[in-house]
């Protein structure tokens, strides 16, 4: 059976380097099916259905949807709304009016589920009409997923940009904590392991939400690899909790804020990185302390976005047009690994991706919880994409002091 009708497209959450492929990769493929009457983009995502802010994509030229596909960020706009089911009766009354009958949400978790709701209203309604979410988030926490398109790109800047902060530290010894994002999940900060090459390269320790963080076994780390190198770099994840899962962020302030779904807001603020300095200078004694807290220069950092992730963005949006229009099927896209290096795409159930968070697993994780294994290099490499600088060095023999060292 061919649905005939129109197709909206929103795009939620935080914006990637690669959002915008998986945006033009279903416009195109959508706009190749006769049953297909107009192609709507949601601008500010569920938030713009509800307040019926469509652009038509389908008077939009190949070209200029192509320059959009390489641009980072969401083109659509975005919005952090949570629709609970009231919000969701509203976007199916408003997708029911304009005659919708594919609906593409690109976005996390949360979106998955926002696409779980509308599309059970619809059958609630006996309407006809496909809801497909397409895989997104720089943290890649999505369950049932290889990894999600987003990370690849934001795992290559955070390595970039430890690599890079390697090099000062070692011009300019001291000890340098980086805050990365990551509420639940580790992936993202745990990606500046890719800076290090040579045996005392930093970041010398990696800190992830997956293991209680201990002040007492921070500083003996953070003592441990200054007292060897006399220096020390530290990548840490914003969302680290202690044993009882309280995040940091609560227990080292008191002046802490709250987002609209009531969690602790962890990436508006450099406070946990200048915490953790402070605890460096006061208990070690060490004076040159630095801190810098990535914040959102992550998500679309123009310059530094992997091909890997560009090519699978763009194709998990034409897998969810075919599967949708196609095949007339709901669901969820997900990246499934088949080799080193290869991908196939599949579809899951809303349900079994909605509101579910992925964790780093076990072994990518080494044994004090302070760094990565082998295994998670060997499972990130292939997507932070091709040329990837390393650092070098100079390798050249020290000359003999004539002097000794006496005036």
């Amino acid at each position: 059976m061919k649905l005939e009708g129109k197709v909206v497209i929103a795009q939620g959450g935080g914006p990637t380097a690669v959002i915008n492929q998986s945006l033009v990769g279903v416009t195109l493929e959508a706009r190749k099916f006769p049953q297909v009457s107009r192609v709507y983009g949601a601008l500010y995502g569920v938030q713009g259905i509800v307040n019926e802010e469509f652009i038509d994509l389908t008077q939009e030229t190949t070209h200029n949807l192509e320059q959009v596909a390489n641009t980072p960020s969401s083109a659509l706009l975005s919005t952090r709304d949570k629709p609970d089911e009231a919000y969701c009766k509203e976007i199916f009354r408003v997708l029911k009016a304009h005659g919708v009958r594919y609906f593409f949400y690109i976005g996390g978790n949360d979106s998955a589920d926002a696409v779980r709701i509308v599309n059970e209203e619809a059958q609630l309604a006996d309407y006809e009409f496909r809801a497909i979410h397409i895989p997104k988030t720089i943290d890649n926490d999505l369950v049932l997923n290889d990894h999600t398109p987003g990370y690849g790109s934001a795992a290559r800047f955070v390595a970039s940009a430890f690599t890079g902060v390697n090099l000062d530290n070692r011009a300019l010894p001291g000890v340098y904590i980086g805050v990365v994002m990551g509420r639940h999940a580790g992936f993202l900060t745990a990606a500046s392991a890719l800076a290090q090459k040579y045996p005392d390269d930093g970041p010398h320790l990696i800190y992830m939400p997956e293991r209680p963080f201990s002040e007492e076994n921070f500083l003996r780390d953070v003592k441990e690899v200054y007292e060897r190198h006399g220096r020390c770099v530290v990548a840490v994840s914003e969302g680290i909790v202690n044993d009882k899962g309280v995040p940091m962020m609560t227990i080292l302030t008191k002046n802490t804020e709250t987002d609209a779904h009531g969690n602790v807001q962890l990436s508006g603020t450099g406070a946990l990185g200048d915490l953790l300095s402070g605890l460096v200078k006061d208990q070690l004694k060490i004076k040159r302390v630095r801190s810098d807290t990535f914040g959102y220069l992550q998500r679309s950092f123009i310059g530094c976005v992997s091909d890997v992730d560009q090519r699978e963005a763009r194709e998990v949006g034409e897998r969810a047009a075919h599967y949708a229009i196609w095949y007339n099927l709901d669901g969820s896209i997900s990246i499934q690994r088949t080799g080193f290096y290869s991908v196939n795409y599949q579809l899951e159930k809303l349900e079994n991706v909605a509101r579910k968070t992925r964790l780093m697993p076990a072994e990518f994780i080494n044994a004090r919880g302070n760094g990565v294994t082998d295994d998670f290099l060997f499972y990130l490499r292939p997507l932070i994409g091709s040329g990837f600088e390393a650092s070098h060095r100079l390798r050249a023999p020290k000359v003999a002091k004539l002097l000794n060292g006496n005036s």
